[in-house]
């Protein structure tokens, strides 16, 4: 009985192998967390209420400006703890590029509130209760938005995207990645 499942495992893995060479994969544009918005295209709009005490924000907003719209799973968290600080020590650098960040997550705004004032975070936690904001992004799993990063330009275009978000560099990738955008090309 052992060696018939075993292979039947060896066979599932290389039929698995098999699909996956000829490309039967789900496409770049999915992620986990739901199918992702296109590149080049505009941004999902939203309009979610916010902890800085402007009442609600919508991505209209900031138009004329770059946005950095992160979405994590919760306050207070280790991880996200770590990602937050670390686009706050970098606010000074995205400001100078004419750029915001805003962070999503399905906390409330009184948490967003507590976890702002206890690591002294200066920019915006919008609050995604339903988690409508996260499906539109491809950001949700099981009651909490994933974390993924998009980067979108003063048009409303989403430009770049981030999966598999690293709490301790991720700031850094996302401001090089925006100062590649200012770059003039080169002749």
């Amino acid at each position: 009985m052992k060696l018939f499942r075993r292979s039947w495992l060896v066979r599932l893995c290389a039929w698995a192998l098999i699909l996956l060479s000829w490309g039967f994969v789900a496409p770049e544009a999915a992620a986990l967390g739901g199918p992702q918005p296109p590149i080049g295209e505009a941004a999902p709009t939203f309009t979610l209420p916010t902890n800085s005490g402007d009442g609600d924000i919508s991505l209209e907003d900031y138009r004329g400006r770059w946005v950095v719209l992160y979405f994590y799973p919760k306050d207070g968290t280790s991880g996200c703890t770590i990602e937050a600080r670390r686009f706050q020590e970098s606010l000074p650098e995205y400001q100078k590029l004419n750029a915001v960040i805003l962070g999503v997550s399905v906390d409330d705004v009184d948490s967003h509130e507590s976890f702002c004032a206890a690591e002294g975070i200066e920019f915006p936690l919008l609050s995604d209760t339903d988690g409508s904001v996260s499906k539109a992004y491809g950001s949700w799993l099981s009651g909490y938005s994933l974390r993924h990063t998009y980067l979108i330009d003063p048009n409303g275009v989403l430009q770049e995207r981030f999966l598999g978000v690293r709490p301790a560099i991720h700031s850094r990738e996302v401001l090089e990645s925006l100062e590649s955008f200012l770059m003039p090309a080169s002749t």
